[in-house]
């Protein structure tokens, strides 16, 4: 046991070099690197917090579209029906136009002097009123 304490640490006499000021911080600097890294990939313009608020966008987007479609259907129908159905096409005439049949007298009440609550016996129609004889 002796034998190694007489033993010189540096074999041979050779001076230890000084470490260089990267080899002995490069440790820190990978751990800032690391960090940074993290940080942004997290809040950069590209990362965690962006892409969760572009999936919301595009869910966002995609219930729009949903509604925009549903809305198309129905406007569709309502085109077919102007198209092909007589009863839709008289109520237009009568409500839009102001057409009557023959023998049928309209009464048009100015919306100003009907109150606020209604006249009795009207059905809530407000604006005019057109009175009607028994269809034939």
């Amino acid at each position: 046991m002796t034998e190694f304490r007489n033993r010189p640490q540096n074999a041979g006499n050779r001076k230890a070099a000084p470490e260089s000021w990267l080899a002995h911080n490069a440790r820190w600097m990978l751990l800032v690197a690391l960090a940074f890294v993290c940080v942004h990939d997290i809040f950069g313009a590209h990362g965690f917090i962006a892409m969760r608020r572009t999936q919301q966008e595009i869910a966002a987007a995609r219930d729009e579209i949903t509604q925009l479609d549903t809305e198309n259907r129905a406007l569709a129908d309502q085109v077919g029906a102007l198209k092909s159905d007589p009863r839709m096409i008289e109520r237009i005439a009568r409500e839009e136009m102001g057409l009557a049949r023959p023998g049928e007298v309209i009464f048009k009440v100015p919306a100003d002097a009907a109150p606020s609550g209604g006249v009795p016996g009207d059905s809530g129609a407000s604006g005019s009123a057109a009175g009607t004889q028994p269809q034939q």
